[in-house]
């Protein structure tokens, strides 16, 4: 007789489920196996802790929660005995309900769990089988109901970005088969990601970290980057084994290039390899560099200086010039093409310009194959011509990428060492032009390559979105959300710095189990980027990423301005991140520090604190020091903020939008290049909407409320959602509306 037919011989006590009924008669005789027996101790025992924890609640998959019932653990434990022909009786199911553990909001998974280590703990192992089929057998039926779900919100949404459910990215600009197709698995690498992570960990630290690890993951006290693919997260390549050997040492079949138009198709073929094998940006820093070099091979070291000679015997006649252009064109408009390995959008590509003082400590020792040194008139020519070419090719057509970086070296007193490339920095911006700056005003870390690898070491120096430097970047971001966690902290009694200690603790040994796990992938001939020497391992960071910052800093009251509180609270948390940079760094492993993009998780963080009831001033936190939407604050305070004693332990980056209404003069910006040199604000970009025509499609560089063309006022805008340059019809609806929010400052 199994425990369901037992259950009629006793009357029902009102306000008890069938369960607690039959458990609490303890000293009535029940018939078992054609006998009249007594209820065992261990059932009555059981009654007891169940009145305990009747009032539970339990937490479903979906999140929602529902008031714990044992009816249905011992349900589906009966259909598991039934389903394999096995008799299950009164004393047996006690037996393997004493081994549950239940507490209060526990997760329908945890207790599925329990279940089988029960089953299989008292003997029952063809019953925890089938039990476990039947789990699988449902989460596969859930699973697909899910992707069905999915896959008609998808087609409904407005665009790509709002329809992803993990990673908003408005660099997927079009909704298709091919989008949806990228779409449907990122789920399943979630799990995969999860499961090879927390095993390691276990492995490592043992099964409580793992368990706190989760834990924090799942309640939104820090997420972990990029969990939708395997692959390491971004970097700096240095192109010098294809320029030797082509494409061959990481799968690829192209041969070295041997001249200008080898060079062209085969470097755009080369970053389409790379980047598939990157979650995130490939920055090609020598990319002008090699192109210089091989001009001067096809046409002469001064080629620069004949650029209106005719060298083309077609019926075009090109001149050098118009070569060169034709060169730009190839390859920009190939890299912004969506490419499958990259579910159907654009690489993301970063290029650097240099100063001669720059270039000089980088590439100073510097050889090609053929014995040269790299040639700097020339190279100087080509990165202006390039600039000049970009800017005026963004009026005709919407190009995203290359996300440009100008490095400049300055003197410590707010001037650029190399007066040109100062001025022609400002004058690109008083064109028009939108692109980073890098500034900085310690030349002995740039004196030479091996000289800037000893300060990388030293003081953790590196941009994941590939400002300056060769073969570097970050392998894994793992973000924590101040905000949760200094709430949580300061609504429970504890000191805040204490508690963000411990989980910035549990990040840095999370990521040293990454960097295990990555270990073990090249060991195994997966990562042919390392091995073929275009990312260096040793120069490869484990990143720690923050946001919400501002937002914790507004809920413990403080004022967003340049101010000593505010500043006292940033150098708090930030130095608290470094201290454990420092501890954790080996020989073979580095930490820094990012101010994260965070294009989506800026959004899912706001929601997911609000839900919990969690103070939320905004509906997508800040990537920046200042409050996006603030329209009191000064463009010079926003340099402030982002200047040298905010930064100084954000080893890892952070770029300021100087967002602004209209663009400047060239005096005007050599200016804040000035104030962004003497506050110590050494990565910046000023941001103005490029107007876009629905209508006719003309392009204008400023910021209008109407097509100077046409005077359609069906209009769209391109500007940087976080980064990078797109639409704002291409961002999802949540980051629409933080656009919207903006100040643009008045000049």
């Amino acid at each position: 007789m199994v425990i369901l037919d037992i259950f009629c011989i006793f009357a029902t006590e009102s306000g008890l489920s069938k369960t607690e009924n039959f458990l609490k008669h303890g000293n009535k005789k029940v018939f078992q196996n054609g006998k009249l027996r007594p209820i065992t101790k261990i059932q009555n025992k059981a009654y007891y802790h169940i009145m305990e924890i009747k009032n539970f609640t339990i937490t479903k998959r979906d999140g929602s929660k529902e008031r714990f019932s044992l009816d249905k653990i011992m349900n589906a434990i009966i259909k598991a005995f039934q389903s394999v022909d096995k008799p299950s009786d009164l004393a047996t199911i006690s037996k393997i309900l004493s081994h549950l553990n239940i507490h209060d909001d526990i997760t329908v998974e945890d207790i599925q769990n329990q279940v089988e280590e029960a089953l299989m703990r008292e003997g029952h192992y063809s019953v925890a089988k089938s039990f476990i089929l039947y789990r699988q057998e449902h989460t596969e039926d859930r699973e697909t109901l899910q992707k069905m779900q999915f896959l008609s919100e998808y087609m409904e949404s407005v665009n790509a970005a709002t329809g992803s459910k993990y990673d908003a990215n408005a660099n997927v600009e079009h909704k298709n088969i091919a989008t949806l197709i990228g779409e449907l698995p990122k789920s399943n690498f979630i799990r995969l990601n999860r499961r090879l992570l927390t095993d390691r960990i276990k492995k490592m630290y043992g099964k409580q970290l793992a368990d706190e690890y989760i834990d924090k993951l799942t309640h939104h006290f820090i997420y972990k980057n990029d969990e939708t693919s395997l692959a390491n997260y971004c970097a700096s390549i240095t192109m010098y084994p294809w320029l030797i050997g082509g494409t061959a040492s990481i799968g690829g079949n192209s041969t070295a290039p041997t001249n200008l138009k080898s060079f062209c198709g085969g470097f755009a073929n080369m970053v389409f390899m790379v980047s598939s094998m990157l979650s995130g940006a490939c920055a090609t820093p020598e990319f002008l560099m090699y192109m210089n070099y091989f001009l001067g091979l096809e046409y002469g070291k001064d080629y620069w200086e004949r650029a209106d000679e005719v060298v083309d015997l077609s019926l075009k006649h090109r001149t050098i010039d118009k070569v060169i252009t034709d060169c730009f064109e190839q390859i920009v408009y190939t890299l912004n093409q969506p490419t499958g390995a990259r579910n159907y959008q654009a690489v993301f590509w970063n290029v650097a310009y240099y100063d001669k003082y720059y270039f000089e400590s980088i590439f100073g020792e510097f050889y090609f194959p053929n014995g040269e040194k790299p040639d700097w008139p020339g190279l100087s020519w080509l990165q202006k011509r390039f600039m000049k070419w970009f800017n005026k090719e963004r009026t005709k057509t919407l190009l995203t990428f290359p996300v440009e970086t100008m490095a400049l070296l300055t003197d410590g007193n707010g001037e650029c060492l190399d007066k040109e490339w100062g001025d022609f920095t400002a004058e690109m911006y008083s064109e028009g032009h939108s692109f980073f700056t890098y500034m900085s005003d310690n030349a002995d870390s740039l004196s030479s390559c091996c000289r800037l690898r000893n300060e990388i070491t030293d003081n953790g120096f590196s941009y994941t979105l590939g400002a300056g430097g060769v073969s570097t970047g970050s392998k894994s971001v793992l973000t924590i959300n101040l905000n949760r966690c200094i709430q949580y902290a300061v609504n429970h009694g504890q000191d805040y710095l204490e508690y963000l200690s411990e989980v910035i603790d549990l990040c840095h040994k999370v990521q040293l189990a990454y960097n295990e796990n990555l270990k073990e992938l090249q060991q195994h001939g997966m990562l042919p980027l390392f091995d073929a020497g275009y990312i260096n391992i040793g120069r490869q960071y484990l990143t720690i990423g923050i946001n919400g910052l501002v937002e914790a800093a507004e809920f413990m009251g403080l004022k967003i301005t340049p101010n000593d509180d505010y500043l006292h609270f940033v150098q708090g948390i930030l130095g608290l991140i470094e201290k454990y940079n420092r501890q954790y760094r080996t020989k073979d492993v580095m930490f820094n520090c990012e101010m994260i993009p965070a294009e989506n998780v800026g959004v899912k963080h706001a929601k997911w604190d609000r839900e919990d009831g969690y103070f939320v001033p905004r509906d997508c936190y800040n990537s920046y020091f200042y409050v996006v939407e603030d329209d009191s604050m000064t463009i010079i305070d926003k340099f402030k903020l982002h200047g040298a004693p905010y930064i100084e332990h954000l080893t890892g980056g952070s770029a300021l939008h100087m967002n602004l209404e209209e663009h400047l003069s060239k005096e005007q910006y050599k200016q804040l290049l000035k104030v962004a040199a003497k506050e110590g604000c050494n990565y910046f970009t000023f941001n103005i909407p490029n107007t876009v025509c629905n209508d006719c499609g003309h392009i204008d560089k400023r910021y209008l409320k109407e097509c100077p063309h046409c005077h359609s006022k069906n209009i769209d805008y391109m500007t940087r959602i976080i980064g990078y340059l797109k639409r704002v019809s291409n961002f999802s609806q949540a980051r629409q509306e933080e656009a919207a929010r903006r100040y643009y400052a008045h000049a």
